[in-house]
């Protein structure tokens, strides 16, 4: 039974500064109050990047608003955040991350069900010259779909 996915955030800068080369779905190790806060969409990934600390995958610089109703129970909105990933897929993008100096992004965060979930991707940065090349082709088809919706009418 497919669970209905809905996305909080997407970290559109990151498809503009990397090469998105392969992307993995995460878990996030979360308490009560950020859920709440996630569900009202106070979360931004502006800045977040991933780590890998031992064994484990953490999130940083992602920001959860905290909770209007949270009082005490409110955490740290820039705390690091686990991330639940399998122990071998941990294990490829460290040794990817080593060797060809990529780098690991937070792509957007949904909920899947009643889950949170992080799409997280290995990057590698793009230089000027590329993000220009990008430019020039989104321009070109944005050229080309105008003159085939003129030509139509």
């Amino acid at each position: 039974m497919d669970k209905a996915v809905r996305t909080v955030a997407s970290n559109r800068k990151a498809w503009h500064d990397y090469f998105v080369e392969e992307t993995y779905e995460a878990g996030v190790e979360l308490f009560g109050t950020e859920v709440k806060s996630i569900r009202r969409g106070g979360v931004s990934l502006r800045g977040a990047w991933c780590s890998i600390e031992g064994e484990e995958l953490f999130v940083k610089g992602m920001q959860i608003s905290p909770y209007e109703q949270g009082n005490i129970f409110n955490k740290d909105p820039l705390r690091p955040k686990r991330l639940l990933v399998h122990k071998q897929e941990i294990i490829k993008m460290l040794s990817t991350v080593k060797q060809k100096n990529h780098t690991i992004i937070p792509l957007s965060v949904y909920f899947k069900g009643s889950r949170v979930k992080i799409s997280i991707g290995l990057c590698k940065g793009k230089k000027l010259y590329d993000k220009r090349q990008d430019i020039a082709e989104r321009d070109a088809k944005r050229v080309a779909d105008r003159a085939v919706k003129n030509f139509l009418r």
